[in-house]
Protein backbone atom coordinates (compact mmCIF):
# COMPACT_ATOMS: atom_id res chain seq x y z
CA UNK A 1 0.00 0.00 0.00
CA UNK A 2 2.51 2.38 1.43
CA UNK A 3 4.87 1.60 -2.13
CA UNK A 4 1.73 2.07 -4.21
CA UNK A 5 1.13 5.38 -2.73
CA UNK A 6 5.03 6.15 -2.96
CA UNK A 7 4.10 5.44 -7.41
CA UNK A 8 1.66 7.08 -7.81
CA UNK A 9 3.31 9.96 -6.36
CA UNK A 10 5.85 9.80 -8.84
CA UNK A 11 3.98 9.53 -11.08
CA UNK A 12 2.25 12.66 -10.43
CA UNK A 13 5.20 14.61 -10.05
CA UNK A 14 6.68 13.29 -12.95
CA UNK A 15 3.45 14.69 -14.75
CA UNK A 16 4.03 18.05 -13.12
CA UNK A 17 7.57 18.21 -14.61
CA UNK A 18 6.56 17.29 -18.24
CA UNK A 19 3.82 20.02 -17.49
CA UNK A 20 6.31 22.68 -17.09
CA UNK A 21 8.36 21.85 -19.88
CA UNK A 22 5.65 22.18 -22.13
CA UNK A 23 4.39 25.52 -20.56
CA UNK A 24 8.24 26.72 -20.98
CA UNK A 25 8.29 25.61 -24.53
CA UNK A 26 4.93 27.24 -25.11
CA UNK A 27 6.23 30.34 -22.89
CA UNK A 28 9.27 30.67 -25.95
CA UNK A 29 6.78 30.57 -29.15
CA UNK A 30 4.61 33.55 -27.17
CA UNK A 31 8.20 35.14 -26.55
CA UNK A 32 8.98 34.79 -30.24
CA UNK A 33 5.61 36.39 -31.39
CA UNK A 34 6.45 38.95 -28.74
CA UNK A 35 9.50 39.44 -30.36
CA UNK A 36 8.27 39.71 -34.00
CA UNK A 37 5.53 42.59 -33.10
CA UNK A 38 8.64 44.39 -31.20
CA UNK A 39 10.54 44.55 -34.54
CA UNK A 40 7.20 45.67 -36.48
CA UNK A 41 6.68 48.21 -34.09
CA UNK A 42 10.52 49.91 -34.01
CA UNK A 43 10.33 49.55 -38.42
CA UNK A 44 7.06 50.93 -38.46
CA UNK A 45 7.12 53.84 -35.51
CA UNK A 46 10.30 55.04 -36.70
CA UNK A 47 9.23 57.01 -40.11
CA UNK A 48 8.26 59.80 -37.89
CA UNK A 49 9.09 61.92 -34.97
CA UNK A 50 12.73 60.90 -35.95
CA UNK A 51 14.89 64.16 -35.66
CA UNK A 52 14.08 65.64 -32.37
CA UNK A 53 17.39 65.12 -31.02
CA UNK A 54 19.15 67.03 -33.80
CA UNK A 55 16.39 70.02 -33.56
CA UNK A 56 16.79 70.21 -30.33
CA UNK A 57 20.62 70.40 -30.31
CA UNK A 58 20.39 72.36 -33.32
CA UNK A 59 18.81 75.21 -31.21
CA UNK A 60 20.94 74.70 -28.06
CA UNK A 61 23.35 74.99 -30.76
CA UNK A 62 22.36 78.24 -31.82
CA UNK A 63 21.52 79.62 -28.50
CA UNK A 64 25.23 78.82 -27.87
CA UNK A 65 26.49 80.71 -30.52
CA UNK A 66 24.02 83.71 -30.35
CA UNK A 67 25.69 87.15 -29.76
CA UNK A 68 27.01 88.36 -26.72
CA UNK A 69 24.94 90.43 -24.86
CA UNK A 70 25.78 93.80 -24.20
CA UNK A 71 25.42 95.96 -20.68
CA UNK A 72 25.80 99.34 -19.94
CA UNK A 73 26.64 100.32 -16.57
CA UNK A 74 26.43 104.03 -16.10
CA UNK A 75 29.88 105.78 -14.26
CA UNK A 76 30.27 109.12 -14.08
CA UNK A 77 32.71 109.45 -16.91
CA UNK A 78 30.45 108.12 -19.45
CA UNK A 79 29.40 103.81 -19.92
CA UNK A 80 31.33 100.75 -19.30
CA UNK A 81 30.30 98.05 -21.71
CA UNK A 82 30.47 94.65 -20.35
CA UNK A 83 30.38 91.78 -22.76
CA UNK A 84 27.99 88.82 -21.29
CA UNK A 85 28.34 85.77 -23.69
CA UNK A 86 25.82 82.94 -22.75
CA UNK A 87 27.19 79.46 -21.73
CA UNK A 88 25.71 76.46 -22.13
CA UNK A 89 27.08 73.93 -20.07
CA UNK A 90 26.71 69.88 -20.43
CA UNK A 91 27.42 67.69 -17.18
CA UNK A 92 29.19 64.27 -17.82
CA UNK A 93 26.22 62.38 -17.36
CA UNK A 94 24.92 63.96 -20.55
CA UNK A 95 22.11 65.98 -19.29
CA UNK A 96 21.75 67.94 -22.11
CA UNK A 97 18.06 69.90 -22.77
CA UNK A 98 17.14 66.90 -25.68
CA UNK A 99 13.55 65.51 -25.52
CA UNK A 100 13.33 61.98 -25.00
CA UNK A 101 12.73 59.97 -28.56
CA UNK A 102 9.67 58.10 -28.83
CA UNK A 103 11.17 55.77 -26.26
CA UNK A 104 9.30 52.67 -28.17
CA UNK A 105 6.12 54.33 -27.94
CA UNK A 106 4.80 54.02 -31.11
CA UNK A 107 6.02 56.80 -33.27
CA UNK A 108 3.21 56.01 -35.93
CA UNK A 109 -0.17 54.67 -34.96
CA UNK A 110 0.59 51.52 -36.76
CA UNK A 111 3.96 51.59 -34.67
CA UNK A 112 2.34 52.09 -31.71
CA UNK A 113 -0.55 49.39 -32.50
CA UNK A 114 2.17 46.87 -33.22
CA UNK A 115 3.76 48.07 -30.24
CA UNK A 116 0.51 47.22 -27.97
CA UNK A 117 0.47 43.81 -29.29
CA UNK A 118 3.92 43.23 -28.39
CA UNK A 119 3.69 44.10 -24.87
CA UNK A 120 0.03 42.01 -24.79
CA UNK A 121 1.96 39.30 -26.06
CA UNK A 122 4.90 39.43 -23.67
CA UNK A 123 2.74 39.39 -20.76
CA UNK A 124 1.36 36.31 -21.83
CA UNK A 125 3.92 34.90 -22.44
CA UNK A 126 5.45 35.72 -18.87
CA UNK A 127 1.74 34.22 -17.68
CA UNK A 128 3.14 31.01 -19.25
CA UNK A 129 6.08 31.06 -18.12
CA UNK A 130 5.58 31.85 -14.21
CA UNK A 131 3.06 28.82 -14.49
CA UNK A 132 5.95 26.47 -15.78
CA UNK A 133 7.49 27.71 -12.94
CA UNK A 134 4.84 26.92 -10.60
CA UNK A 135 4.46 23.29 -11.90
CA UNK A 136 8.03 22.93 -11.48
CA UNK A 137 7.76 23.71 -7.92
CA UNK A 138 5.03 21.59 -7.73
CA UNK A 139 6.78 18.48 -9.19
CA UNK A 140 9.89 18.77 -7.31
CA UNK A 141 8.04 20.05 -4.19
CA UNK A 142 10.14 22.44 -2.96
CA UNK A 143 11.73 26.06 -4.42
CA UNK A 144 12.16 26.12 -8.52
CA UNK A 145 15.62 27.20 -8.56
CA UNK A 146 17.96 24.50 -7.09
CA UNK A 147 20.01 24.59 -10.17
CA UNK A 148 20.69 26.12 -13.13
CA UNK A 149 17.91 25.31 -15.39
CA UNK A 150 15.80 26.19 -12.84
CA UNK A 151 17.52 29.49 -12.17
CA UNK A 152 17.49 30.70 -15.61
CA UNK A 153 14.01 29.88 -15.89
CA UNK A 154 13.14 31.49 -12.64
CA UNK A 155 15.47 34.35 -13.58
CA UNK A 156 13.70 35.19 -16.82
CA UNK A 157 10.43 35.45 -15.26
CA UNK A 158 11.08 37.97 -12.58
CA UNK A 159 13.04 39.97 -14.83
CA UNK A 160 10.03 40.53 -17.47
CA UNK A 161 7.65 40.53 -14.54
CA UNK A 162 10.14 43.51 -13.08
CA UNK A 163 9.69 45.54 -16.44
CA UNK A 164 6.03 44.73 -16.97
CA UNK A 165 5.82 46.35 -13.20
CA UNK A 166 7.62 49.66 -14.74
CA UNK A 167 4.89 49.32 -17.34
CA UNK A 168 2.54 49.29 -14.70
CA UNK A 169 3.36 51.97 -13.24
CA UNK A 170 3.78 54.42 -15.96
CA UNK A 171 6.93 54.33 -16.20
CA UNK A 172 8.39 55.12 -19.88
CA UNK A 173 10.06 51.45 -20.31
CA UNK A 174 8.60 50.46 -23.61
CA UNK A 175 12.34 50.64 -25.12
CA UNK A 176 13.04 47.98 -23.11
CA UNK A 177 11.23 45.42 -25.03
CA UNK A 178 12.76 44.65 -27.94
CA UNK A 179 15.99 44.04 -25.90
CA UNK A 180 14.32 42.29 -22.78
CA UNK A 181 12.33 39.53 -24.94
CA UNK A 182 15.68 39.00 -27.02
CA UNK A 183 17.64 38.01 -24.07
CA UNK A 184 15.16 36.08 -23.07
CA UNK A 185 15.09 33.95 -25.68
CA UNK A 186 18.94 33.41 -25.65
CA UNK A 187 18.73 32.53 -21.93
CA UNK A 188 15.50 30.03 -22.80
CA UNK A 189 17.24 28.50 -25.25
CA UNK A 190 19.96 27.94 -23.04
CA UNK A 191 18.23 26.64 -20.35
CA UNK A 192 15.98 23.78 -22.24
CA UNK A 193 19.36 22.85 -24.94
CA UNK A 194 22.15 22.73 -22.31
CA UNK A 195 20.66 23.32 -18.44
CA UNK A 196 18.29 21.16 -18.47
CA UNK A 197 18.42 18.88 -15.73
CA UNK A 198 15.68 16.34 -14.62
CA UNK A 199 13.28 16.99 -11.52
CA UNK A 200 15.03 15.44 -8.62
CA UNK A 201 15.23 16.51 -4.68
CA UNK A 202 18.08 18.57 -3.58
CA UNK A 203 21.24 17.63 -2.11
CA UNK A 204 21.39 18.18 1.56
CA UNK A 205 23.20 21.00 1.81
CA UNK A 206 20.37 23.39 -0.38
CA UNK A 207 17.58 21.48 1.84
CA UNK A 208 16.88 25.01 3.74
CA UNK A 209 14.84 27.45 4.18
CA UNK A 210 17.29 29.83 3.47
CA UNK A 211 17.40 28.79 -0.34
CA UNK A 212 13.98 30.32 -0.51
CA UNK A 213 15.57 33.54 0.80
CA UNK A 214 19.08 33.89 0.04
CA UNK A 215 18.57 32.43 -3.71
CA UNK A 216 15.13 34.50 -4.47
CA UNK A 217 16.40 37.24 -3.55
CA UNK A 218 19.50 36.92 -5.76
CA UNK A 219 17.64 36.05 -8.67
CA UNK A 220 15.66 39.24 -8.01
CA UNK A 221 18.59 41.22 -7.43
CA UNK A 222 20.15 39.97 -10.86
CA UNK A 223 16.95 40.98 -13.18
CA UNK A 224 17.01 44.19 -11.68
CA UNK A 225 20.90 44.62 -12.35
CA UNK A 226 20.00 43.37 -15.46
CA UNK A 227 17.33 45.74 -16.89
CA UNK A 228 19.87 48.19 -15.42
CA UNK A 229 22.48 47.24 -17.47
CA UNK A 230 20.59 47.03 -20.43
CA UNK A 231 19.76 50.89 -20.20
CA UNK A 232 23.12 51.28 -19.61
CA UNK A 233 24.68 49.79 -22.72
CA UNK A 234 21.98 51.56 -24.47
CA UNK A 235 22.79 55.09 -22.49
CA UNK A 236 26.04 54.23 -24.30
CA UNK A 237 24.95 54.21 -27.67
CA UNK A 238 22.85 57.07 -27.58
CA UNK A 239 24.93 59.27 -25.72
CA UNK A 240 27.24 58.80 -28.63
CA UNK A 241 24.50 59.21 -30.70
CA UNK A 242 24.11 63.23 -28.97
CA UNK A 243 27.54 64.14 -28.96
CA UNK A 244 28.10 63.42 -32.78
CA UNK A 245 24.93 65.47 -33.67
CA UNK A 246 26.13 68.12 -31.51
CA UNK A 247 29.36 68.50 -32.66
CA UNK A 248 27.84 68.62 -36.52
CA UNK A 249 28.14 64.96 -37.64
CA UNK A 250 25.30 63.43 -39.28
CA UNK A 251 24.37 59.76 -38.14
CA UNK A 252 23.09 57.34 -40.75
CA UNK A 253 19.54 56.44 -41.52
CA UNK A 254 19.86 53.81 -39.49
CA UNK A 255 21.19 55.22 -36.59
CA UNK A 256 18.72 57.96 -36.59
CA UNK A 257 16.06 55.32 -36.82
CA UNK A 258 17.24 53.18 -34.12
CA UNK A 259 18.39 55.83 -31.53
CA UNK A 260 15.35 58.47 -31.86
CA UNK A 261 13.15 55.33 -30.67
CA UNK A 262 14.95 55.38 -26.77
CA UNK A 263 14.94 58.02 -24.05
CA UNK A 264 17.51 61.02 -24.53
CA UNK A 265 21.18 59.87 -22.77
CA UNK A 266 20.08 61.87 -19.53
CA UNK A 267 16.74 59.75 -18.85
CA UNK A 268 18.64 56.39 -19.61
CA UNK A 269 21.63 57.12 -17.19
CA UNK A 270 19.07 58.75 -14.56
CA UNK A 271 16.98 54.73 -14.96
CA UNK A 272 20.34 52.85 -14.75
CA UNK A 273 21.33 54.64 -11.84
CA UNK A 274 18.15 55.21 -9.75
CA UNK A 275 17.48 50.66 -10.70
CA UNK A 276 21.15 49.76 -9.78
CA UNK A 277 21.65 52.27 -6.31
CA UNK A 278 17.54 50.89 -5.41
CA UNK A 279 18.58 47.01 -5.54
CA UNK A 280 22.09 47.24 -3.66
CA UNK A 281 21.08 47.28 -0.18
CA UNK A 282 19.12 43.98 -1.40
CA UNK A 283 22.39 42.43 -2.96
CA UNK A 284 24.06 43.46 0.27
CA UNK A 285 21.37 41.36 2.11
CA UNK A 286 22.06 38.25 -0.37
CA UNK A 287 25.17 38.28 0.31
CA UNK A 288 24.90 38.34 4.03
CA UNK A 289 22.22 35.78 3.88
CA UNK A 290 24.02 33.60 1.82
CA UNK A 291 27.47 33.54 4.53
CA UNK A 292 24.44 32.90 7.06
CA UNK A 293 22.82 29.94 4.97
CA UNK A 294 27.20 28.44 4.68
CA UNK A 295 27.14 28.95 8.59
CA UNK A 296 24.19 26.55 8.89
CA UNK A 297 24.89 24.08 6.50
CA UNK A 298 29.23 24.13 6.41
CA UNK A 299 29.82 25.17 9.94
CA UNK A 300 31.43 28.44 8.70
CA UNK A 301 30.53 32.07 7.57
CA UNK A 302 33.05 32.66 4.82
CA UNK A 303 35.51 30.32 3.56
CA UNK A 304 36.47 32.26 -0.13
CA UNK A 305 34.58 30.04 -1.82
CA UNK A 306 34.28 31.12 -5.46
CA UNK A 307 30.53 32.03 -5.75
CA UNK A 308 31.18 33.46 -2.30
CA UNK A 309 34.23 35.78 -3.91
CA UNK A 310 32.86 36.43 -6.97
CA UNK A 311 29.57 37.18 -5.08
CA UNK A 312 31.59 40.00 -3.29
CA UNK A 313 33.32 41.14 -5.95
CA UNK A 314 30.07 42.02 -8.03
CA UNK A 315 29.12 43.81 -4.72
CA UNK A 316 32.13 45.87 -4.47
CA UNK A 317 31.74 46.39 -8.38
CA UNK A 318 28.13 47.62 -7.99
CA UNK A 319 30.02 49.76 -4.56
CA UNK A 320 32.21 51.17 -6.97
CA UNK A 321 29.63 52.16 -9.71
CA UNK A 322 27.86 53.86 -6.97
CA UNK A 323 30.90 56.10 -5.38
CA UNK A 324 32.02 56.76 -8.89
CA UNK A 325 28.02 58.37 -9.45
CA UNK A 326 29.31 60.67 -6.68
CA UNK A 327 32.25 61.65 -7.84
CA UNK A 328 32.67 64.90 -10.28
CA UNK A 329 35.00 63.42 -12.44
CA UNK A 330 33.63 60.07 -12.86
CA UNK A 331 29.79 60.62 -13.65
CA UNK A 332 28.70 59.44 -17.07
CA UNK A 333 30.38 56.73 -19.36
CA UNK A 334 33.16 56.37 -16.68
CA UNK A 335 30.70 55.11 -14.43
CA UNK A 336 28.57 53.21 -16.99
CA UNK A 337 31.85 51.10 -17.91
CA UNK A 338 31.98 50.18 -14.28
CA UNK A 339 28.25 49.61 -14.07
CA UNK A 340 28.85 47.15 -17.00
CA UNK A 341 32.11 45.58 -15.69
CA UNK A 342 29.54 44.50 -12.38
CA UNK A 343 27.02 43.10 -14.16
CA UNK A 344 29.50 40.89 -16.29
CA UNK A 345 30.95 40.25 -12.94
CA UNK A 346 27.23 39.15 -11.93
CA UNK A 347 26.85 37.03 -15.15
CA UNK A 348 30.38 35.08 -14.82
CA UNK A 349 29.19 34.50 -11.13
CA UNK A 350 25.74 33.35 -12.49
CA UNK A 351 27.67 30.67 -15.61
CA UNK A 352 31.44 30.70 -15.13
CA UNK A 353 31.29 29.58 -11.52
CA UNK A 354 28.70 26.94 -11.93
CA UNK A 355 30.01 25.65 -15.11
CA UNK A 356 34.20 25.98 -15.24
CA UNK A 357 34.87 26.42 -12.09
CA UNK A 358 34.53 23.37 -9.18
CA UNK A 359 33.19 24.69 -5.95
CA UNK A 360 31.09 23.85 -2.80
CA UNK A 361 28.23 25.87 -4.68
CA UNK A 362 28.73 22.96 -7.49
CA UNK A 363 25.12 20.82 -7.64
CA UNK A 364 23.20 19.03 -10.38
CA UNK A 365 26.04 18.31 -12.88
CA UNK A 366 26.29 21.94 -13.35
Amino acid sequence: MNLAAVSLAAETNESLARMSDVLIYSSMAVYTLAFFAHIAEWVLGSRSKVGRTAAALTATDTTAAAPAVTVQVKQAGGAAVLDRPKVVTRSAAGTRDVPDGPGAAGGTVQGDLYGRIAVSLTALAFLVEATGVVFRALAVQRAPWGNMYEFSTTFSTVAVGAYLGFLVARKNVRWLGLPLVTTVLLDLGMAVTWLKTPSDQLVPALDSYWLWIHVSTAIFCGAVFYLGAVATLLYLFRDSYENKLATGGNPGSFARSVMERLPSAASLDKFSYRVNAAIFPLWTFTIIAGAIWAGDAWGRYWGWDAKEVWSFITWVGYAAYLHARATAGWKGRKAAYIALIAFACFLFNYYGVNIFVTSKHSYAGV
